[in-house]
């Protein structure tokens, strides 16, 4: 069933519920929309094949699933939840789709270079990209970031991204794409998610420099810059108060749906988008990088 704004969960609709990491989409009472019931597709993918990593849940849900409508095979790539990777290839599937399930780490090089075989192997080739899996972990007070937290928020969110890169590329062609998944908190900080937002900075640059350097071979290179948005990762990693009316200081007063991310990431998949590269696409309900 489609959703108006008014319909969708606002900021006071959020309550400090807490889940153990990594949370499971599953377990979560407020449960994400996550199923494209507002999404009209155009076949703007067709012949297409996309690897999407931290698709099991969440905004890399949303993606397969907006892909998969949009006639791309799809390939989802996760580390831990089982349960909810199986949800998303069921879901995937019951809009039509074809859904490989691979479970890798990315921060290992070796994985990230196995989950693109996999995928080329079972399907012939790869077009897109999706650099989507993220760690996080609050911390109210700095000296409180161990080593250990900021060795892996670092080994997930940018040397992963620069790992499937690096894999993907031999199989990349004029008109296809590579896409990260940035966060708004890259750009204004976060006194709670100091390593994080370091990491979702280093992103951006990442986005811009690879695609500079990519550009004279036709493969863009573009970034989602996410405001808040109510996903796994918010009852599992955020402090109670944190979560209570969560997404409150945007314009919208409410946090973004994962099924509303979704859409940037096809434009910037598809030909819609072929004259885009290098670009950070804001989809913050109003959160501003000067607040």
């Amino acid at each position: 069933m489609s959703k108006t704004d008014e319909q969708r969960p606002k900021a006071e609709d959020i309550h400090a519920e807490q889940l153990p990491y990594p949370a499971k989409q599953s377990d979560m009472k407020l449960q994400p929309d996550s199923d494209l019931s507002n999404y009209r597709a155009a076949g703007k993918l067709k012949d297409k094949t996309a690897l999407i990593t931290g698709a099991d849940s969440g905004i890399g849900r949303a993606v397969a699933i907006a892909f998969a409508m949009e006639a791309a095979k799809v390939a989802i790539l996760y580390n831990e939840n089982d349960s909810d990777a199986a949800e998303t290839k069921r879901m995937v599937e019951a809009k039509g789709g074809q859904c490989l399930v691979i479970k890798r780490d990315v921060r290992d090089s070796n994985a990230c270079r196995a989950a693109v075989k996999d995928t080329v192997d079972e399907y012939g080739g790869l077009n897109i990209l999706v650099n989507n899996a993220a760690y996080q972990q609050a911390q109210e007070k700095f000296e409180d970031v161990s080593e250990e937290q900021f060795r892996r928020t670092f080994e997930t969110n940018i040397f992963g991204y620069f790992y499937m890169a690096q894999a993907a590329l031999p199989h990349l062609k004029e008109g296809d794409a590579i896409i990260n998944t940035g966060s708004i908190v890259g750009l204004t900080g976060n006194p709670l998610l100091i390593d994080y937002t370091a990491t979702k900075g280093a992103i951006h640059l990442f986005t811009k420099s690879l695609a500079l350097n990519l550009g004279s071979r036709g493969i863009r290179v573009n970034c989602v810059v996410p405001g808040p948005v109510w996903t796994p990762n918010i009852p599992g990693t955020m402090p109670a108060d944190e979560v209570e009316n969560f997404g409150h200081e945007v314009a919208l007063k409410r946090p973004g749906q994962p099924e509303e991310l979704a859409p940037a990431y096809v434009l910037l998949a598809s030909s819609d988008g072929s004259f885009m590269t290098g670009s950070l696409v804001h989809v913050t309900g109003g959160k501003l990088s000067s607040d």
